[in-house]
């Protein structure tokens, strides 16, 4: 039998509409799976429990008054650890946040909040969220939910591996390398990509640019869709913002059969694992019928790597400048490298990047007048341990730096193509696999649509359905995932049970 945790966001909210289930009790059904897996991955840190629980009454009471109820109206949801939230702890995690409570929500979270949806707490990230791997010196490590002894992705991790094991039917992400794709694919959930400045994120510290976005996790496609579209459209504090139709992402049948489908296995330039190529073609081969054509494409993307290096250090030299300035021992090696790495670049080679993510941008641009969807794997290796902190070699052949594993991601980046990663059965170890589907250009919407008559097919195929992790050997693994943990917070704000401060699990 169903539990409660385990139905769709789109019918919990169903059957709240429908006084079928009260948000009270979906949020208690919520707390104790919370209770009873979260020690087993450390997907969430700070929680504000006793705020949900009168939010969830405050809801329940606007049902029964038969008030109109927002896109998410009682839905709780776990927020990631970079985003700010009114009188909870946000510590990026770093140490130099360990104490930091904000005193208002974000636009993102204000928006989420105001659709009535019911935050439960902060999930894990990478320190700053530097990196794919969702580990730091504050929370610990959070455990893949598949195995716990290896990592869950990163930086949008612990978001990853709460939606995983059912603990939430929503959480929130962000992506500026794979944030959101990566830790998608490794715990068997889908994680969007969202087009810039469809969905308003005011703590990008350099606003004109579109590296960075912010977007839905979710275990559906069409979960996802009803988060974005609770989230979408315009707001001055980011000034790539635009207006998006009330029934944008109303959602719309497709018929696959009539897709034109492109795939790359590297776009000609990523380091991918000799079994995960293998694996990927496995699923090309089974896709391939249902659709009207499925062939491979050819990319050009020679600069990529020097274009991305450069344009995502922009933005940690500006975000890491003062506290890198006051003392460079205060934050961790990868946070560490990204500044010193973009401190030696010159007015030349930002030029030089801007220019060739230009180039990128149009070439790529004009593959969606012969393809509906680019498809490629997500990441290029099965997950690794999470004590190692990021990969360092592909078919060993030694890569250049700690994020260069990240490049089947960071290369989409580029385009701006909107792109979603959704579970595709299991890669050749029994870890999920994650398949990258990648829209047209502002194209959101189709590609939500698209990907949701993939999800359909796929579930009807034991060997490309989304995987479930096993709840019961996660329990016994009791990994630690701890023991990097210097300084725990909340000290200064009273013992453990202080409702916003510290985790209770």
């Amino acid at each position: 039998m169903t539990s409660l945790t385990e139905l769709s966001a789109i019918e919990l909210r169903r059957r709240i509409g429908a006084r079928q289930l009260s948000p009270i009790d979906l949020l208690d059904a919520c707390l104790a799976r919370i209770a009873h897996t979260n020690p087993a991955v450390n997907a969430f840190t700070a929680t504000c429990f006793d705020r949900a629980r009168a939010e969830a009454q405050a809801a329940d009471a606007a049902v029964r008054a038969g008030r109109p109820l927002g896109l998410l109206h009682g839905l709780p949801i776990g927020i990631k650890d970079l985003e700010e939230t009114e009188g909870l702890l946000t510590t990026y995690g770093s140490p130099l946040y360990r104490d930091n409570i904000p005193a208002a929500d974000n636009v993102l979270v204000s928006r989420l909040r105001q659709a009535g949806a019911i935050v439960v707490g902060k999930t894990n990230v990478p320190e700053m969220g530097a990196g794919a791997n969702s580990r730091n010196a504050v929370w610990g490590a959070t455990g893949n939910p598949f195995n716990p002894a290896l990592n869950a992705g990163g930086s949008s991790g612990g978001s990853a591996a709460a939606l995983a094991l059912d603990m939430v039917p929503l959480c929130s992400g962000s992506d500026t390398g794979g944030s959101l794709r990566i830790p998608a694919a490794k715990c068997g959930v889908v994680g969007f990509r969202t087009s810039p400045g469809l969905v308003p994120s005011e703590r990008k510290p350099l606003g004109w640019t579109g590296i960075s976005v912010v977007g839905p996790m979710a275990r559906t496609i069409a979960d996802a869709r009803l988060q974005l579209a609770a989230t979408a459209g315009m707001h001055r504090a980011d000034p790539l913002t635009y207006d998006v139709p009330a029934d944008a992402f109303s959602g719309s049948a497709q018929d696959l059969h009539g897709l034109r489908i492109g795939y790359t296995e590297d776009f000609g330039v990523c380091d991918v694992d000799d079994d995960i190529r293998r694996v990927f073609r496995e699923k090309i081969a089974a896709i391939a019928p249902l659709v009207k054509s499925c062939e491979p494409v050819s990319f050009d993307m020679r600069d990529a790597h020097r274009s991305f290096d450069v344009i995502r250090a922009q933005n940690f030299v500006i975000s890491m400048r003062d506290a890198y300035r006051k003392d460079p021992a205060s934050l961790g090696p990868n946070s560490r490298a990204n500044f010193e790495l973009g401190i030696k670049m010159s007015l030349e080679d930002v030029a030089a990047a801007h220019a060739e993510q230009t180039r990128i941008f149009r070439t790529f641009q004009a593959l969606f007048d012969q393809y509906d969807l680019i498809l490629s794997p997500t990441t290029p290796v099965s997950p690794f341990p999470w004590s190692q902190l990021y990969l360092e070699s592909v078919n060993g052949r030694p890569l250049e730096n700690y994020y260069r594993w990240l490049a089947l991601t960071y290369v989409v980046t580029l385009a701006t193509n909107p792109a979603l990663s959704m579970p595709c059965g299991r890669d050749h170890l029994g870890m999920p696999f994650g398949l990258q589907v990648i829209g047209g250009f502002r194209e959101d919407a189709l590609l939500l649509d698209r990907a949701e008559a993939l999800e359909a097919a796929f579930d009807r195929n034991p060997e490309l359905a989304r995987p479930l992790p096993d709840v019961d050997r996660l329990l016994a693994a009791q990994v630690d995932l701890k023991s990097i943990v210097t300084h725990p917070p909340g000290a200064a704000h009273g013992p453990a049970s202080t409702d916003a401060h510290t985790a209770p699990v």
